[in-house]
């Protein structure tokens, strides 16, 4: 212990880190986070970014300055297509959005607000910011679109287990680090005077060979007399990879999906199953959350008397089939006398058109009913 002891007054660099915590701290893997929505939520926004919105009268689409708000630039700095990502971005992670009017008929997205609520008097929106730009004037309900996720499992999962997530993913990052770590031992002639001096040129020695190990796949150090290093493998990798952390971020990924109703394969780019994903995912996830988008644009857009009369708004664009994958379906519906053929085109996402011939039912011979003649000729 004399030889020690002296070791560690003269060099005060070994010295200090006598006294320092040897466990750190977990870090937080935030990114985890990140990954699991953004991969979900904009799978989600790139579907709605899709949809068309057709004002309706009487069946017939009619064109005004809503057409082109909804469908071709709803503000000065967005496409409709960014505006509806972004606005379905942040109805699933904020689990509400706020969308306002201006004087110039741009339509915005606030990036916060504050919500007065009351009985039975309209809500009242204030402090409404755009962009940094505070708006003075207050928002009443019927003055704006508003819609919530209602999807508390969503924000229950992200607030609790996804802390287990990520001290997970965490360790196990660790563990690989540490199990492919390489390891020596440094050994001294200790015949040989340690004085201050020595000391702190063997120390500036021992951190270049150490930076040389990190830092470079090759290294080169020269045999000192009296100073051997020697490596040491402890074998604890023991076949690990980062397949496990891959694996992991899938996991979570998935769990998220979950939550939103999406099918996993369709997340990962997995085609087995695809149609039955896809129809899965139009049922149970898109759909849904274009009624939702429907109902409050009509509640908010169509005064009530125009609403009575037939005026609607329809959101078309993700639901529909491939008219060609339908055909024989088609073909039976109309033959049938059950659609007209403007009634197809509607179902399939297409426009009425003016002929008078596809507003007709038809029945074909092969739903005809057996004709009596046959049983009066028998007789």
């Amino acid at each position: 212990m004399g030889f020690l002891d002296g070791v560690w007054k003269r060099n005060s660099e070994i010295s200090n880190n006598y006294d320092l915590d040897l466990l750190d701290e977990v870090s937080t893997r935030d990114y985890l986070k990140k990954i699991a929505l953004e991969t979900n939520i904009n799978f989600i926004g790139r579907t709605i970014s899709q949809c068309e919105f057709r004002i309706m009268q009487d069946k017939k689409r009619i064109k005004n300055d809503w057409d082109y708000l909804l469908n071709v630039r709803p503000n000065t700095d967005q496409s409709s297509a960014d505006f509806w990502q972004r606005f379905v971005y942040r109805l699933i992670d904020d689990n509400e959005v706020l969308v306002i009017l201006t004087d110039d008929n741009n339509l915005l997205i606030a990036d916060s607000y504050y919500r007065e609520e009351f009985a039975v008097y309209p809500d009242i929106f204030k402090d409404v910011v755009v962009k940094n730009y505070r708006f003075t004037r207050s928002f009443r309900m019927d003055e704006v679109i508003y819609l919530t996720y209602n999807n508390e499992k969503l924000s229950q999962f992200l607030n609790s287990a996804f802390e287990d997530y990520s001290d997970l993913f965490t360790r196990m990052m660790e563990s690989q680090k540490l199990s492919n770590q390489v390891r020596g031992v440094v050994s001294l002639d200790a015949t040989q005077s340690l004085d201050e001096g020595n000391m702190a040129k063997l120390q500036k020695f021992i951190d270049k060979l150490f930076t040389a190990f990190k830092k470079n796949a090759v290294a080169l150090v020269p045999k000192l007399k009296g100073f051997e290093y020697t490596e040491v493998n402890d074998g604890s990798n023991n076949g690990k990879s980062v397949d496990e952390l891959t694996k992991l971020k899938r996991d979570l990924t998935n769990d998220v999906a979950n939550i939103l109703g999406i099918p996993n394969s369709l997340i990962h780019g997995d085609m087995a199953e695809y149609e039955t994903a896809i129809k899965a995912y139009i049922k149970f996830c898109a759909a849904p959350l274009i009624k939702k988008i429907k109902d409050e644009l009509n509640a908010k857009i169509i005064e009530k008397s125009e609403y009575l009369k037939g005026k609607r708004i329809e959101v078309r664009g993700v639901a529909e089939l491939n008219p060609l994958e339908v055909a024989v379906a088609v073909d039976k519906l109309v033959g049938s006398g059950t659609f007209s053929g403007n009634d197809i085109r509607f179902m399939l996402g297409y426009e009425r058109v003016e002929n008078p011939a596809l507003d007709e039912y038809v029945l074909t011979k092969n739903y005809e009913r057996a004709s009596k003649g046959g049983e009066e000729e028998n007789a």
